[in-house]
């Protein structure tokens, strides 16, 4: 069960050359954390192994965006993407996530790997106010149809953009 944290507005920042890696399982159980990750997310290695990989979930984080994320994985694609996460004393911090499926010998995909980098500054100043959005698009239109309708948001701003999301993301962390 996730446990219950109020959030802070205390900020914490990757370093430049981190890299938080993580592995889950299909369900998205945590099999794997690096140092980098505990020591982000304020967890020992011992609260995060087979626990939902969401136990760092910030909720300023549109359900939708995640919604993204499995539908990628599920096509065998890749996904790029920032991501708000919660750290276990309530601050947060930002990353640049690429979460990959981990395929078996027998090209059966049997987990996840993630590699989280350091984003940009005017890149989370550009993602937040579109998350925000998303956000309370999800409120407005409850749990059951919420993501559908933030997804829907976000398709439509990648439509008027004339960009894909991969590559609005990918522009994003370049720059």
């Amino acid at each position: 069960m996730k446990p219950s944290i109020t959030p802070t507005s205390i900020e914490h920042k990757m370093a430049e050359n981190d890299f938080i890696v993580s592995k889950t399982d299909l369900k998205g159980r945590i099999t794997y954390a690096n140092r980098i990750f505990m020591q982000m997310a304020e967890y020992s290695e011992s609260e995060l192994l087979n626990v939902q990989h969401n136990i760092i979930r910030h909720p300023d984080m549109p359900r939708g965006v995640f919604r993204f994320l499995w539908d990628t994985l599920k096509q065998k694609k890749e996904f790029f993407g920032f991501v708000k996460n919660l750290c276990a004393n309530g601050d947060y911090y930002w990353v640049f996530a690429n979460v990959t499926s981990d395929f078996a010998h027998n090209g059966q995909v049997q987990g996840y790997y993630s590699v989280r980098r350091q984003p940009s500054e005017s890149a989370i100043q550009a993602v937040a106010p579109l998350y925000k959005e998303m956000l309370a698009i999800e409120q407005r239109a409850g749990p059951k149809e919420g993501p559908d309708k933030s997804i829907a948001y976000l398709q439509q701003f990648l439509a008027d953009n004339k960009t894909s999301y991969r590559d609005f993301v990918l522009n994003l962390y370049k720059n």
